[in-house]
């Protein structure tokens, strides 16, 4: 079962969606004593970075996500805030992988946000992307990037610049991309998510 951290900063009704498309049971993480219920976590994420890091932190859940021993996967903002500082508000966020969220603008010469599908470049010995093959697609919407490393980038991405399209530290896991809305793709990486 995968608990949904509820903190006000998400799209859910498409993740629940994908979600039942696959047949992987899920609830909803409203305060700590619900992380108990969940062997896996997804923290979803729209909008800005740090009004959502200020709702997580309104929750009251956010030493015990730094804490979290049972797999964790962040998407598109979600994933933002698994890193250290973001400058969408100039904000210090989770601090479990040592990247930092940076802006396209003034980095690319190309539109903003970037949005649409894009090929990715996963690492094949990330479990998260089992089944998916070299420049799959995926789709994005965002308008701030985390910054390739070759430590805790699992998948690469280019938009002008090479960036990550999903971390990875121990067992906390990002994807900057919304699998929930990247067809079969998508659906292997919340499948593969919930066999971690």
């Amino acid at each position: 079962m995968i608990g949904i951290v509820n903190y006000g900063a998400g799209n859910i009704f498409s993740l629940t969606a994908a979600l039942d498309r696959v047949g992987i049971g899920y609830g909803m993480v409203n305060n700590v004593d619900d992380f108990d219920q969940y062997d896996r976590i997804i923290i979803p994420g729209v909008g800005h970075a740090g009004a959502a890091m200020q709702k997580l932190e309104e929750t009251g859940l956010v030493q015990y996500i730094i804490s979290l021993k049972k797999p964790v996967l962040g998407i598109c903002v979600g994933m933002q805030l698994l890193t250290s500082f973001s400058e969408e508000g100039e904000a210090d966020l989770l601090d479990i992988v040592p990247l930092k969220t940076l802006h396209f603008d003034k980095r690319v010469g190309k539109k903003v946000p970037h949005m649409g599908w894009n090929s990715i470049s996963p690492k094949m010995d990330c479990p998260l992307f089992e089944n998916i093959t070299d420049n799959s697609y995926f789709y994005f919407v965002h308008s701030y990037f985390i910054q390739a490393d070759e430590q805790y980038t699992c998948a690469f991405c280019t938009y002008d610049v090479t960036f990550s399209a999903a971390i990875q530290k121990g067992n906390f896991y990002g994807v900057q991309f919304h699998p929930e809305k990247s067809g079969k793709a998508g659906e292997q990486i919340l499948l593969n998510f919930s066999r971690l």
